[in-house]
């Protein structure tokens, strides 16, 4: 009988008292993670170290915090405003940071949130290195004997929805009973915030033991703050939409390059005579490159495409409300046999468009715009997104392959990557040291269904360059000393100067494609590099087309579209005002003048010359318009110059979510 309590802590005590010994509590990863009932879980274990607790979960969702530097002082207000004052933290996560879990707690996750842990060695020594597809697998080597969830409730409580997470719950669940294992105690958190989406997503209440509905207030989910996309975002992601073809199969990741390839998606299709605006401005010669002609096209969406991807998010609502995400799929195999190859009947098509889904995924994650969105789908819209098993998502070799593979055709997988070398392969969740970024996810998942898919391609994304203390450094490397994808699997990159299709390449013609789309400075040590190693003709010489690989030069070629909104600075809406949009990209150029000594000489004389006048809605923000104290004026005067050595450049702001 499933037991139905509204305190957490008496939940707590129902499971510790019903399991024996050591637990070991499995938790979603994302917004699937009860936070209020984890918090309770774990200061019930601080209070008892004869008990031991191991979680074992992904992706621990934590607000940044502010600070009274200039970054600082933009993220608290925001963060108090975007994540509301009682967002419950985890308080594992704070414990991680400071290396301050106690002998008896330990947790593991296999994907972190970016960037945040290369500084907890807790964190780092119990990094499990999985494909997200193998999860399920290695929580049947840990013991799991607890899994806890949040999830969305109908309205008599009778059912249940996974809602953000069916990734691995029910996976895991079947993967502990074959073994031999018992079935977990399984727990849910239910969150009236939580959108509720049905088809196999939903479980009667009774597939859980316990249901906690704890009582009010409930805090907002989690909100990605939507990130400007800049005119190397905006060329990635327009090269990568020209080999998407009508009638194929999308996944996406999250982040700039994914918001700007959903943007340049959309405007294939709602604006072609503007799309192809902006592809003639990077290249025009776009339209009979290669890979373009083989695998892609430029016309808008005539059937439209199917989104299958582990995450669904923002860029997908954006493709899904102007009809781009349409092509329903359904599961027999020999009606979807009949759709591919053209012989579909009146009455095939009917039971497509009555059964169909045209979006699947294992997990969302995005904006509360997108958390509204989601709240707010019509019946028909609903019904066409399938929330799915992992297992279902990243990989052909489920329940029924022949299926899938006839719903994922001409199927674009993209993913971004840090860095590529020069040979084809990509560094995309780790540094050279072993100190992980964030993790393998299901990158490693899509590269190998893309070989494994005859008409399927795996593109992965990245800068050409970044800034490191001042300099440009080249993520087109020579080699580097970890990769998470092998040269062998190497298939499309793309950079903000274009298409390198590698798949199948010799290892000469690799490198040849690899540095045609780096960054023109460092073409030259890249291919002298490849001479010595013996993997490049010695009398080659590099065209003169090359050089023009510029920052320089895209941003001339982008500045008109960037005028006319052609390109706005947030394509997908902002979760940030006019006057931090303001300051976002004030922060951004103050951050790149002051990255070397020099720099932060030059910055602050000019400074001190200059004077704060000028912005001062943006200074009243940074709380910097009746500066006290030297240190405060210097910052006053700082914030004041990048203000205005950014205006010009300024794009029309776009509302805030």
């Amino acid at each position: 009988m499933t037991l139905h309590l509204h305190d957490l802590d008496a939940a707590v005590a129902h499971i510790r008292a019903h399991v024996d010994g050591p637990l070991h509590v499995g938790a979603p990863l994302g917004i699937g993670k009860p936070h209020r009932l984890l918090n309770a879980l774990y200061h019930a274990a601080l209070a008892d170290p004869t008990r031991p607790l191991a979680l074992y979960t992904a992706l621990s969702l934590d607000p940044p915090s502010g600070g009274a530097d200039l970054e600082g002082r933009f993220i608290g207000p925001f963060a108090r405003r975007h994540f509301g004052e009682d967002f419950v933290r985890l308080a594992y996560v704070e414990a991680l940071r400071r290396d301050a879990l106690p002998p008896h707690v330990s947790v593991e996750e296999f994907y972190m949130q970016s960037g945040a842990m290369l500084g907890s060695t807790q964190a780092q020594r119990r990094y499990a290195s999985l494909n997200y597809t193998h999860v399920a697998r290695a929580l049947v080597d840990r013991g799991v004997n607890v899994l806890v969830q949040k999830v969305a409730a109908s309205e008599d409580g009778a059912h249940l929805s996974l809602s953000s997470n069916t990734d691995l719950t029910f996976d895991t669940i079947d993967a502990l009973v074959a073994a031999g294992h018992p079935r977990p105690l399984v727990v849910a958190e239910i969150d009236p915030e939580l959108p509720w989406l049905g088809g196999t997503a939903v479980v009667d209440a009774a597939f859980f033991d316990i249901v906690v509905t704890p009582p009010p207030p409930y805090p907002r989910l989690f909100g990605l703050p939507r990130q400007p996309v800049s005119d190397a975002d905006y060329a990635i992601g327009f090269h990568a939409s020209a080999l998407v073809r009508d009638g194929g199969t999308l996944q996406i990741g999250i982040g700039a390059l994914a918001d700007a390839l959903c943007h340049a998606l959309a405007l294939r299709h709602t604006d072609n005579a503007a799309y192809r605006r902006v592809l003639h401005a990077l290249d025009p010669g776009l339209a009979t490159h290669p890979a373009v002609v083989a695998c892609g096209g430029l016309d808008p969406f005539e059937t439209g495409l199917y989104g299958c991807s582990e995450m669904i998010n923002e860029g997908f609502k954006r493709l899904v409300e102007v009809g781009v995400i349409r092509r329903k799929v359904v599961d027999k195999a020999a009606l979807m046999r009949r759709a591919n190859d053209g012989s579909a009947s009146a009455l095939d098509r009917e039971l497509i468009e009555r059964d169909g889904e045209f979006l699947h995924g294992a997990f969302y994650l995005g904006s509360p715009d997108f958390y509204a969105w989601l709240r707010g789908l019509d019946d028909d819209t609903r019904r066409g997104i399938g929330m799915k098993r992992v297992g279902e998502v990243n990989e052909l070799y489920g329940l029924d392959e022949g299926l899938e593979r006839l719903q994922r055709r001409e199927a674009r997988f993209f993913n971004s990557c840090m860095m590529a070398t020069a040979l084809g392969a990509a560094v995309s969740d780790a540094l050279d040291d072993g100190r992980v970024v964030s993790g393998v996810g299901g990158q490693y998942n899509f590269v190998a269904m893309a070989h494994a898919l005859p008409d399927a391609r795996s593109a992965l994304l990245l800068r050409a360059t970044r800034e490191t203390r001042g300099r440009r450094e080249p993520n087109i490397r020579w080699n580097y000393g970890h990769t998470t994808i092998p040269r062998h699997l190497r298939d499309l990159y793309i950079t903000e100067y274009g298409i390198a299709d590698v798949r199948g390449a010799t290892d000469e013609d690799c490198v040849l494609a690899m540095a045609r789309v780096a960054d023109a400075e460092h073409q030259p040590a890249l291919l002298d590099r490849a001479r010595a190693a013996g993997k490049l003709d010695p009398r080659f010489v590099r065209p003169p087309a090359w050089e023009r690989n510029t920052a320089a030069r895209l941003r001339d070629a982008l500045a008109p579209l960037r005028r006319d909104g052609t390109l706005p600075a947030y394509p997908l809406g902002s979760d940030f005002d006019a006057v931090e949009q303001r300051l976002l990209a004030a922060l951004g150029w103050l951050k790149s003048a002051t990255a070397t000594r020099g720099g932060k000489l030059r910055t602050v004389f000019m400074a001190l010359r200059a004077g704060r006048t000028g912005d001062t809605a943006a200074l009243q923000r940074m709380a910097l318009d009746a500066p006290r104290g030297l240190q405060e004026r210097l910052l006053a005067r700082l914030l004041a110059l990048a203000l205005r050595r950014t205006a010009a450049d300024a794009a029309p702001p776009v509302p805030g979510g």
